[in-house]
């Protein structure tokens, strides 16, 4: 069908006194929106405030309440969430500018980490250390989003994470801000594009802010994070993705300091918009207007309403407290024309610069899938074999011989498709996807590849998402059934020549609302684990989780282990490039492994005590646990061999401005042709404050042959300098003396010094 133009419909039915900036390309995308604010009435700004769900497209799933047509045609919606269906986007949308307010809708979805074309969850991403291939990675998402008339999602999601148990550490990009700026910046230009480039897909930050340190790792429980950690750590990707575009933000769940997120005015006034000069908008998180009153913050829903239109809360998702309460609160003076004209005025500026106004219809159909698939699937598997850490190979068991005849693939995750595309995989097809039976198949087709599953993989306590968005929670196997699966992985292992274990969390179990008390593998897979270790058989571990796990047995008796992630459609055989050595892994951890549960919080950035860890007269942290963590950020191993060596610095003494280069000679001492990533950490001897023992200031990937060299160089400014200092209540730049660190994880040794003097 075709549908007429956006120009011709608002000439039917708009005031021919601002019809034409509105159609006017000169003009901006706020010039345009200020002209059609001057001609809405109060009902249509309100109403542009105002996102639904519309879950009827999702299975089981009833349709909404209320008919969306109704309210779009009463001009009563501004965005709606979770529509994917062209035909349904195209429909609506026609009524929105035929009959209601002649105003386009956004419609938004968790584009996560694709759309048709499943890519590593965002943590995996991060363990590539290399922002380019995630802004590829979310570049294609966005186009295929596109295509389905989604012209918004909800990401990057910028949380740091330093507890592992916390649900949702599988979205952002682990403990650290420099490497998660990196990653913010990158992943908004995927989806939006360098700045002034055509818009024709909007990101979102979220969430903002301080999400990830929730109390005990307890998804939705409040945080308590000082101004100095909020500033130097929790904020920094936050920055990164203001400076490189965002067009929204998403306000948090949470109390942050005792005043949920999305009624903050300190956070969403103070700092957001005056200290980091955003100027997009803010769309609260599910439900977090209305909450505002279930915090006990707000009296009752016309106070929340207020309560986050004065924080400066542009859109509110899905409570409807805006659309009941705000016009009221216009009437009584409460809220201003002026402030209600500035709610709605950086939405309609958006919708004009992604070009809703003039082109509102998807172009996709039954086709699009395919196409868009067999378009990308071979990026996604170069991004799935670049997230890939290989965290032990004793004996040089990786990579496999590819004359191996038996293999067995064994564990709850060697052949499930739903999970290898990961959480937040909402619009992906579960038969698209490559599983790692199906990858080795495709890798050996004359070997002999077997699976079994041995053990189950179920929630104790399931969560309103188990079922909802991925399959129903299976039931409880029956003792007899528990044991003879196990019999038969025992049994298939005792087959082969070689093991491949396939262990680790579902996809459920690393999502929103699914924190954890531990860090051991679920269920009865350590017992399998052992069990299969003790028939003496080659055993390789693949783990595939979002959040660190406890494998300390595992990293003293398997000889290989290479934590996967979930590397989304073509993860089968990206891990079987990898287990075969057509891929060496070159991947590094984002998060700092603990030996258990008991070390949380545990990073590498933390501050100097009076017993320094590494004195002479010490010994632990616990009398009954090492300090140090089973594997350090930034660590990941290769099958080649890398010696970085020969720091030097430009200079010695530098004024506090001035920059300082560091260049070290990286050589590839090994066989095969290898990536390495070469990192750079950096500690303030003395200031104003206490300073992190180290900070990641810079890193590289690069690709070196057998033999090569290379020398790389890392610039030191005044930025990397720079730090907010809760002695001086502000930004600091100290003159003092500096360690520079090089190497390959956080734990490096090649070393040297500078002085910055006034």
């Amino acid at each position: 069908m075709k549908y007429q133009t956006i120009r011709s419909l608002l000439a039917a039915a708009l005031l021919a006194s601002w019809l034409p900036l509105c159609g006017q390309t000169s003009a901006t995308p706020e010039q345009r929106a200020n002209l059609l604010l001057s001609k809405m009435s109060v009902d249509e700004k309100v109403g542009q405030l105002n996102q639904v769900f519309d879950f009827s497209g999702l299975p089981g799933m009833p349709a909404p309440a209320q008919k969306l047509e109704d309210q779009v045609r009463q001009g009563q919606i501004g965005s709606i969430l979770f529509v994917t269906d062209p035909k349904r986007i195209n429909a609506l949308q026609k009524i929105a500018v035929s009959e209601g307010a002649h105003i386009p809708i956004l419609f938004g979805f968790d584009v996560i980490h694709g759309f048709d074309t499943e890519f590593p969850v965002p943590v995996g991403m991060a363990a590539s250390w290399d922002p380019e291939m995630a802004r590829k990675a979310q570049s294609v998402a966005a186009e295929e989003a596109v295509h389905a008339g989604v012209r918004w999602t909800f990401a990057p999601m910028l949380d740091i994470a330093r507890d592992p148990r916390w649900g949702r550490i599988s979205e952002g990009a682990g403990e650290d801000p420099y490497l998660g700026a990196a990653m913010a910046r990158a992943q908004v230009k995927g989806f939006q594009g360098e700045p002034g480039q055509p818009l024709r897909f909007a990101a979102t930050l979220k969430h903002f802010a301080g999400y990830g340190a929730a109390e005990g790792g307890r998804d939705y429980d409040a945080s308590y994070i000082p101004e100095e950690l909020l500033q130097n750590v929790y904020l920094r990707p936050f920055q990164a993705g203001v400076e490189a575009g965002a067009k929204s933000v998403m306000s948090a769940y949470m109390d942050l300091n005792d005043v949920p997120a999305t009624g903050n005015t300190h956070l969403l006034r103070e700092i957001l918009r005056d200290q980091m000069k955003f100027n997009g908008f803010v769309v609260s998180d599910a439900n977090a207007v209305g909450d505002l009153y279930t915090h006990g913050f707000s009296s009752d829903a016309k106070d929340a309403a207020f309560r986050a239109a004065v924080a400066g809360v542009n859109m509110d998702m899905g409570s409807g407290t805006y659309l009941k309460n705000l016009k009221q609160l216009v009437t009584e003076g409460k809220v201003s024309a002026t402030a209600l004209d500035d709610l709605v005025r950086p939405i309609l500026a958006t919708k004009f610069a992604l070009g809703l106004f003039d082109s509102p219809y998807a172009d996709g159909d039954e086709s699009t899938h395919a196409v868009m698939l067999a378009k990308h699937r071979d990026l996604a598997r170069v991004a799935a074999a670049r997230s890939a850490v290989l965290l032990r190979n004793e004996g040089g068991v990786l990579p496999l011989a590819k004359t191996t005849r038996r293999i067995a693939v064994i564990g709850p995750l060697g052949d499930s498709q739903y999970d290898m595309n990961g959480p937040w995989s909402l619009t992906a097809k579960p038969a698209d996807t490559v599983t790692i039976v199906a990858g080795i198949r495709n890798k050996l087709p004359g070997a002999d590849v077997r699976f079994a599953q041995g053990v189950q993989l179920r929630k104790q306590f399931p969560s309103m998402f188990d079922g909802l968005i991925g399959p129903k929670p299976e039931a409880e196997w029956d003792a007899d059934k528990a044991e003879a699966t196990m019999k038969e992985a025992l049994s298939l292992a005792n087959d082969s020549d070689v093991v491949v274990l396939a262990l680790g969390e579902s996809a459920l179990m690393d999502f929103e609302y699914a924190s954890r008390s531990s860090l051991a593998l679920p269920g009865r897979q350590q017992e399998l684990l052992e069990k299969i270790v003790a028939t003496g058989k080659p055993v390789v571990l693949l783990l595939f989780s979002t959040r660190p796990l406890d494998v300390t047995w595992a990293s003293q008796h398997v000889s290989a282990i290479m934590d996967c992630y979930f590397g989304g459609t073509e993860t089968g055989n990206a891990v079987a490039d990898l287990l075969f050595g057509d891929v060496s892994p070159a991947g590094k951890l984002p998060v700092t492994w603990p030996r258990n549960a008991g070390q949380i919080p545990i990073y590498y950035a933390h501050n100097l005590s009076h017993k320094p860890y590494g004195a002479p007269d010490f010994t632990s942290r616990y009398w009954d646990l090492p300090t140090e963590p089973l594997y350090p950020f930034g660590f990941g191993l290769s099958y080649a061999s890398f010696e970085i060596s020969n720091l030097r610095l430009s200079k010695k003494e530098i004024h506090t401005k001035d920059p300082v280069t560091a260049v070290v000679t990286v050589k590839n001492a090994g066989k095969v042709k290898a990536d390495e990533v070469v990192q750079l950490y950096l500690h303030q001897k003395s200031g104003s404050a206490s300073r992190p023992v180290r900070e990641l200031k810079g890193f590289q990937r690069i690709t070196l042959a057998p033999g090569e060299s290379r020398d790389v160089s890392f610039v030191v400014g005044a930025a990397e300098r720079t730090y907010w200092s809760s002695a001086t209540h502000g930004w600091t730049l100290d003159a003092s003396e500096f360690d520079v660190w090089a190497g390959d994880s956080s734990t490096a040794s090649l070393h040297d010094t500078f002085s910055v003097v006034q």
